[in-house]
C-alpha cells in the first residue's frame, strides 16, 4: 500500500526485496537504496533495515537460508533484474507453489543472481553533525541549487572542511553526492504520480532535458521508461517469506 512503512527490524534469514509494481526505498543504519521493477533489494542476515512503499506498489520478498545465500555480498546492495529474473522472482513469491516447483524455480533464480549487476544507487547516511547539517540542508529543498559556500556558512564547517567530509565518509564529491540525491528523490516523485517534467522540476533540474540526462547516466534508463516501469505489470497476492532450499 502506498506511504506504509515498515519500522526497524532484522531477519534471521537473507532476504531479496523485489518491487514489480512501485517504488521501495530501504533504509540501514548505514545508507539508503531504492527498489523497483528494474532492481531489487539484497538484505543480508541480521541486518537492521526498515522501509516505505511509494505509490501502487506490489512488493515481492524472499528468503534464503543463513548458510546459502545466492549472493557473495555480505552488505546490502542493490542488483539489476532483467525479464527472465523478474518473471523469476514474482513466481518464487506465489503461494500456490508447491515445494517441488518452488524448489525448480529457486534453482534458476539462484543461477540468475549470480549474474545479476550490482546498481550504484546509494545515498551513505552522513556521521559527522557538520555533514549531518549540510546534507539536511541540501535535501531539504533540491529544488534550490545550493552551493557549497552557502552550505558552509549555514552548517558550521568551512568549504574545504565539508569538501574532505564528502570524500572521506561519501566516497564522492558534493556534486556528485547531490546528483544521487536528486536521482533518488525523482525516482519517488515518479512512483508517486509526477510526470517527468514535474519530478525533475522538483528535484531541482533547470530544464527536463538535463533530468532526462541526469537521470539515464545514472540508472541507464530514462526517467520515461522508468515511470512507464512502475505500472507495468498486474499485482498478484502477497506471499509470506519462505526461506530458500539451499
Amino acid at each position: 500500500m502506498a506511504g506504509e512503512t515498515i519500522g526497524r527490524h532484522r531477519h534471521a534469514f537473507h532476504q531479496l526485496i523485489y518491487v514489480s509494481t512501485g517504488v521501495l526505498a530501504v533504509r540501514t543504519e548505514a545508507a539508503s537504496w531504492i527498489a523497483s521493477s528494474a532492481r531489487a533489494m539484497w538484505i543480508p542476515a541480521n541486518t537492521w533495515h526498515q522501509h516505505r512503499v511509494y505509490g501502487p506498489s506490489h512488493v515481492h520478498t524472499i528468503g534464503f537460508a543463513p548458510d546459502a545465500p545466492p549472493l557473495r555480498s555480505v552488505t546490502p546492495t542493490v542488483i539489476s533484474v532483467d525479464p527472465l529474473l523478474r518473471e523469476l522472482l514474482i513466481a518464487c513469491s506465489d503461494p500456490d507453489l508447491s515445494e517441488r516447483e518452488l524448489d525448480h524455480i529457486q534453482t534458476v533464480t539462484r543461477d540468475r543472481l549470480e549474474r545479476a549487476h550490482v546498481q550504484p544507487v546509494v545515498l551513505p547516511t552522513p556521521r559527522d553533525p557538520r555533514l549531518v547539517r549540510a546534507c539536511s540542508l541540501a535535501a531539504d529543498d533540491l529544488a534550490r541549487p545550493r552551493t557549497m559556500a552557502w552550505l558552509a556558512r549555514h552548517s558550521g564547517a568551512g568549504e574545504r572542511t565539508l569538501a574532505r567530509l564528502f570524500r572521506t565518509e561519501f566516497g564522492m564529491t558534493y556534486p556528485q553526492w547531490r546528483t544521487a540525491t536528486r536521482v533518488f528523490h525523482a525516482m519517488i516523485q515518479l512512483a508517486e504520480g509526477a510526470t517527468v517534467t514535474e519530478a525533475g522540476h522538483r528535484c531541482g533540474w533547470a530544464t527536463t532535458s538535463a533530468f532526462i540526462d541526469a537521470f539515464t547516466r545514472t540508472l541507464g534508463q530514462t526517467p520515461g521508461g522508468y515511470r512507464a516501469a512502475l505500472r507495468g505489470s498486474p499485482p498478484l497476492s502477497p506471499a509470506p517469506d519462505r526461506p530458500a532450499a539451499p
